[in-house]
């Protein structure tokens, strides 16, 4: 699963990186914590929509958009689910009625600086980061979806609420030995795939990518043991990514898989 992670890059590095238009407003900062029910960056593909609302099927325009982290299906009658739909399922998601209309036509990318994930030990869990080696961002698959209420008599959503979900697949290689899940990670070659609005989810191109990342993927990947300080997220800043002390460390892992350079 996914449940935490750290989103430290600016809107306008992300962006470039993205090949995206910053359309954040200045909304996020760098977070070296996020957790649910955050606001966080996702980028998502979009027909522009003229001044009436219709779109320009021709055109496509690709930004960063701030969303809640937490789904909230179209048909839910209260968005207070949301925190517990914050993963779906890679393998399940095109066929679940809360994400299938999203598959189809509202996936996006959430960018991250790295992950945390927790491996259960005999006396406690001890949380470990992974990132990209040469510190590019993680393209983790995700989905959105718009959320208005039919009745809103306190006029707490006049502008309806965007929410995403992280999809998650099994982990593979050294990854396995901390979690059996993992976030569905997407390499660059993926994206214009992935975020594409006219290819549906039973599209054979998309359905390539919900399937665990290659070992050349996982092996451009650094995996280390951090302190238990992100368990709260009341804590957030650069020390909860160290790596821990030697001496602070569990017994290291076998990662005779991470190393290598990113996939394109």
């Amino acid at each position: 699963m996914c449940g935490r992670y750290a989103s430290i890059k600016s809107p306008t590095d992300l962006a470039e990186e993205f090949h995206a238009v910053d359309a954040t407003d200045g909304q996020v900062q760098p977070d070296y914590n996020v957790a649910p029910t955050k606001n966080i960056v996702a980028v998502v593909e979009r027909h522009p929509r003229d001044e009436d609302g219709n779109p320009d099927p021709d055109t496509v325009e690709r930004s960063l958009r701030v969303v809640r982290w937490g789904f909230v299906p179209f048909f839910a009658k209260d968005p207070k689910g949301g925190a517990r739909m914050i993963n779906a399922r890679a393998e399940s998601a095109a066929e679940k009625p809360a994400f299938r209309r999203a598959m189809a036509s509202r996936r996006c990318l959430i960018p991250a600086d790295g992950w945390f994930e927790w491996q259960r030990g005999p006396e406690h869990k001890q949380p470990y980061y992974t990132h990209y080696r040469d510190g590019s961002s993680l393209a983790m698959a995700g989905l959105w979806e718009f959320w208005k209420p039919k009745d809103d008599p306190a006029g707490e959503y006049p502008n309806g609420l965007v929410t995403a979900t992280v999809l998650t697949t099994e982990a593979v290689g050294p990854l396995a030995q901390v979690h059996d899940r993992m976030p569905l990670i997407l390499p660059p070659s993926a994206w214009d795939t992935w975020l594409d609005p006219d290819r549906p989810a039973k599209d054979a191109a998309v359905a390539a990518l919900l399937k665990p990342p290659s070992e050349e993927l996982v092996a451009a990947l650094a995996l280390r043991p951090v302190s238990p300080l992100v368990n709260s997220v009341r804590n957030n800043g650069p020390e909860l990514i160290r790596e821990l002390a030697p001496e602070d460390a569990p017994e290291p892992l076998q990662l005779d898989l991470l190393g290598g350079p990113n996939p394109k």
